[in-house]
C-alpha cells in the first residue's frame, strides 16, 4: 500500500470521531463530561493537521499527529477504566457537570463512548507508526 494512504485512513478516522462526537452532543443532546472535552481537544486538531501533512507531502506528518493521538489514547483509556468501574469514581476529574461514568450510550452491552474514542485514538496511532516506518516505494 502506498504510504500516503495511511494518512488518508488516519484522517478518515479522526473525521469520523469528530463528527460522531458532534452528533452525540449536538443532535442527540448528550452533554460531554470533562474527560470527553479533553479527548475532543486532542482529536479535533487532527482533522486539520493530517490534511496539511497530506497536502504538503510532509514525511514527518506523524511527528505532529502521534503526540496528540497517544495522549488522547491515554485519556480515553483512563476514561474507559473509570466507566467500567476498574478505577473508582473518587478518582474521576468530573466534579461538576456530567459525571464521567454516566452511561449515556451503550450498544451491545459493551460499546460506549469512551471505548469508541479509545479505539479511534489507537487506530490513528497505529496508522501513524506504520506510516513512519514505511518507505515511499512500498
Amino acid at each position: 500500500m502506498q504510504k500516503k494512504y495511511y494518512l488518508y485512513a488516519s484522517w478518515f478516522v479522526a473525521l469520523a470521531a469528530m463528527l460522531g462526537s458532534l452528533y452525540f452532543s449536538e443532535i442527540l443532546k448528550l452533554p460531554p463530561c470533562v474527560l470527553c472535552w479533553y479527548q475532543r481537544i486532542l482529536m479535533y486538531p487532527l482533522v486539520l493537521i493530517i490534511p496539511v501533512a497530506i497536502l504538503n507531502r510532509d514525511e514527518k506528518g506523524h511527528s505532529y499527529v502521534l503526540p496528540l493521538s497517544i495522549l488522547g489514547g491515554c485519556v480515553a483509556f483512563y476514561h474507559y477504566l473509570l466507566y467500567i468501574k476498574i478505577i473508582p469514581d473518587t478518582l474521576a476529574p468530573c466534579s461538576t457537570g456530567v459525571s464521567c461514568t454516566t452511561r449515556l450510550v451503550e450498544w451491545f452491552g459493551f460499546i460506549n463512548i469512551p471505548l469508541l474514542s479509545f479505539i479511534a485514538f489507537v487506530v490513528i496511532t497505529l496508522l501513524m507508526i506504520i506510516y513512519s516506518k514505511t518507505k515511499e516505494n512500498e
